[in-house]
């Protein structure tokens, strides 16, 4: 591989990789399932244990004593209760469960920080950044024409503007939140109509400004000599017409395009969380103490020695 590819894969734009011919370019953003376990509490938590820990780290519990478990997760109840006040609401459970699911978007984030935080004050500046893509880059920043067809001077500017959107105050200096803002844009509600543009502008060939059919079902499918189109493609070609081209105007503008990559799912985290809340908040005041989190440990996380008839009589009781 010529180092120009190889360095290519360093870059922070959204660019995606080429599919096969046969198949299918996935550009739409759904959140995943928090476990592909049955929820079913009659049978066991483990669905419940892959939500709260994630289906790694649940896996660690397993291993542990219960004094173990209960002991990892009144800690982790301290990382929840965000303002310290001794309570864990709903929504901080679900922006937990939230980072439970995604804990490789932050944990990827961290990787990058080191090599760009090059004066290590814990922030980002967007001269730290652009010196580090210097050094990465070299000369070519500066090759209008490169063999591997990429515009790295492009892809900096791209990176300029983004990095200007999750810069909430404007001063050209990332926070670790607005980093990940930046490296993550799909993550955060006030990024997300930079992740339209960026998307319009990788399918937009013609460069209107929308994406019509044609430009539509290229970016997902490349006919490569062959003549026969894949059933899936036809399907799309329905798709577009029934539902993406909502105005029946031939093509997708700003907002259509955002209904189709950005859709509103189901909130799977917000509904297990009310469900642990539920569960186990034993005064029903709405908020969950850490003493009564623990008391549930066998429904948060998972331990060696959980006697599964034994919880479910403690469920039962609740």
């Amino acid at each position: 591989m010529e180092l120009r590819q190889i360095l290519f894969y360093f870059t922070l734009s959204v660019v995606f990789v080429l599919s096969k011919p046969t198949e299918k370019k996935d550009r739409v953003h759904h959140d995943p399932q928090l476990s592909d376990k049955v929820h079913d509490d009659n049978e066991n938590f483990d669905y419940d244990h892959d939500a709260f820990l994630g289906a790694e780290e649940a896996k660690t519990f397993d291993q542990l004593t219960p004094e173990e478990s209960k002991e990892r997760l009144g800690k982790i109840v301290n990382k929840i209760d965000e303002d310290s006040d001794g309570f864990v609401t709903t929504e901080e459970l679900r922006k937990w469960i939230k980072y439970a699911q995604k804990r490789w978007i932050y944990e990827d984030v961290d990787r990058q920080w080191k090599g760009h935080d090059l004066n290590e004050d814990g922030l980002v500046s967007w001269e730290e950044y652009k010196n580090y893509k210097n050094v990465t880059y070299g000369t070519y920043l500066d090759d209008p024409d490169p063999d591997d067809g990429y515009n790295y001077k492009q892809m900096m500017s791209r990176d300029e503007r983004r990095f200007k959107m999750a810069d909430k105050d404007g001063d050209m200096i990332a926070t670790k939140d607005e980093f990940t803002a930046f490296l993550h844009p799909e993550e955060y509600e006030y990024m997300k109509d930079i992740v339209v543009l960026e998307t319009m502008e990788d399918i937009d060939k013609n460069g209107d400004g929308f994406i019509d059919l044609e430009e539509y079902i290229g970016d997902m499918y490349s006919h490569d000599g062959d003549p026969q189109e894949p059933e899936w493609v036809k399907t799309e070609r329905e798709q577009f017409v029934e539902f993406r081209d909502k105005n029946r105007d031939g093509k997708m503008d700003k907002e259509e395009t955002k209904d189709w990559i950005l859709p509103s799912d189901y909130d799977h985290a917000e509904a297990e969380a009310k469900h642990l809340v539920y569960e186990s908040d034993k005064d029903k005041d709405g908020k969950l103490t850490k003493e009564e989190i623990v008391d549930k440990y066998d429904l948060f996380v998972g331990s060696q020695a959980t006697d599964f008839g034994e919880a479910l009589v403690r469920h039962d009781e609740f």
